[in-house]
């Protein structure tokens, strides 16, 4: 079957029906929820958004805890035309009412809980709609109970332009406010076709859901299973047994995680061996996983498929390894997906060849729409590359801002953010390279390497880590003189107490720790 590029969000649940009526398309901890339902469901949300005076085009902002109801708040938006704003549960009130304020939400679909936890000083967007899920009882703002909407109208669903926009997306802001980045019914759609080719998903898949809707991968595990007709697992709490009893309990196929999650899992698995007999394949993205961690995966997922993969969200995903070439190009993020064109560029001289570094750029029908009003910052993001011209003219192309190294067979390896290069001592140093030695001590969890100024060397290289149980420094100082050259040790090593923060998708929040870690070394 070939699958077709165009088509609205909402068409990816209907194109299910009525054939997999009664087949379960998602399934809480305590809920369960078939197509017919789901389809019912989002018919009654999106009456209610269209009661409200919601026209197409307009964002409702959408603010729940994974769950069969977020799913369902955004494909209820999507089926009368609206836009999703989908803001992460993690978030705060105050980054709430900034994305709210930024994109001009006329509507949001929320817990009760949001709406009383926001403080004085933040505040929504005058004459907002409210779906509230809970009692309605107290609050500050007029709302309505989703408990007590009408039964489903059946009214016919908005057609949109494929082009159009579906989406916005905000990443954390770990420099400066959030940005959104815009993606259209065809950049999700293509997303979700393309993975679901490499990855070899079918109806009879079950994903395990943990990474946020918020976040293009985890978006994409709902839009690939309502693609090809298969059910989402949803599991809101992160920690790794409940992860795996979920996973065994609902015999899901696969499951999806970045580097800090897959860390912990591993750890738990390889503590406690658990058989997970209808698990196919996981797949990694967000990050490099630890070497030590990278090791273990088959040897806690055995015959299991283990993919490497590697996105952003301006250009939704880019690269993957397959699993045949996982045991000898582990680490690697492989090559472009289908649909996609990947490159590494040497600015001002032309692609990468073997055995040379260059930013990773990404061009085709997976380039986003841009920053949600920001067409200054969208220029410097997504432009033509004159390096790609001969190929693809002036078609636009994402800079990525990561720095990829290119190996005989073209398989692409993430060196390091390209504004995070540390040059000490005379050589340009990946902070990737310092975390992969430490965490190849068995020392530690988490760690993060950047620079800091150094009259003598340019710049020092400095770790903040999380020692495992009975791990010291002195016994961590002594693997780094016997497994690091003097250039990449670290001249300072900073303990973090506990884990380190996380971005609402999973990440190592990398420039909370730094901050941190600096402000705590001028304190001294």
């Amino acid at each position: 079957m070939v699958e077709v590029f165009d088509g609205s969000m909402w068409q990816l649940l209907a194109d299910n029906l009525p054939a997999r009526s009664d087949k379960l398309a998602a399934i809480d901890r305590d809920r369960r929820i078939t197509y017919t339902e789901m389809a019912a469901e989002a018919g009654r949300v999106a009456d209610w958004l269209v009661s409200q005076g919601i026209q197409p085009g307009d964002r409702v902002i959408v603010h729940l805890r994974k769950s069969i109801d977020e799913a369902v708040a955004m494909l209820g938006a999507w089926k009368m035309g609206a836009v999703v704003v989908n803001v992460n549960s993690r978030w705060t009130g105050h980054q709430l009412s900034y994305v709210a304020g930024d994109c001009r939400a006329k509507a949001a679909i929320l817990a009760r809980s949001a709406l009383t936890g926001l403080s004085p000083e933040d505040h929504l967007p005058e004459g907002m709609a409210y779906l509230v899920q809970g009692r309605t009882d107290g609050l500050d703002v007029a709302a309505d109970p989703w408990a007590s909407l009408p039964s489903d109208s059946g009214a016919m669903p908005h057609q949109p332009d494929p082009y159009q926009l579906a989406m916005i997306i905000y990443t954390s802001g770990s420099t400066g406010q959030p940005k959104g980045v815009m993606l259209s019914h065809r950049n999700i759609r293509v997303g979700a076709i393309s993975v679901a080719q490499y990855l070899r998903l079918t109806q009879d898949d079950k994903l395990l859901s943990v990474l946020p809707y918020s976040f293009d991968a985890g978006l994409n595990q709902l839009t690939t299973m309502l693609l090809k007709g298969g059910t989402i697992v949803h599991q809101p709490v992160t920690m790794p047994a409940e992860i795996i009893r979920m996973a065994r309990a609902e015999n899901v196929t696969g499951i999806a995680g970045v580097p800090p999650l897959w860390n912990e899992i591993v750890r738990y698995l390889d503590d406690n061996p658990i058989e997970l007999p209808a698990l196919r394949r996981i797949t990694n993205t967000g990050g490099k996983i630890p070497p030590n961690i990278l090791e273990l995966l088959p040897t806690v997922f055995p015959d299991v498929d283990i993919f490497l993969m590697y996105g952003l969200t301006e250009a939704f995903r880019s690269t993957y390894l397959p699993p045949s070439r996982f045991a000898a190009k582990m680490g690697s993020i492989g090559q472009q997906i289908p649909n996609a064109q990947v490159f590494a560029i040497k600015h001002g001289q032309g692609i990468a060849a073997a055995g040379e570094q260059g930013e990773l750029v990404h061009a085709g029908p997976l380039v986003s729409m841009g920053y949600w009003e920001r067409p200054e910052i969208t220029a410097q993001k997504i432009r033509p590359c004159p390096e790609l011209r001969h190929l693809i003219g002036d078609a636009p192309v994402v800079y990525s801002g990561d720095l990829v190294r290119v190996d005989e067979d073209g398989d692409l390896w993430f060196v390091s953010r390209m504004d995070e290069m540390i040059k000490t001592s005379g050589f340009r140093l990946s902070p990737t390279e310092v975390e992969d030695a430490l965490c190849r001590s068995g020392l530690v969890t988490d760690v993060v390497a950047y620079g800091v100024e150094h009259a003598a060397l340019g710049q020092a290289v400095h770790a903040v880590v999380t020692y495992l149980p009975e791990a010291s420094e002195d016994a961590l100082i002594q693997h780094c003189t016997r497994a690091m050259p003097n250039y990449m040790r670290p001249h300072r090593i900073h303990a973090w107490d506990g884990l380190m923060p996380r971005t609402a998708s999973g990440k190592l929040d990398r420039p909370t720790v730094i901050a941190a870690a600096k402000a705590a070394t001028a304190q001294i």
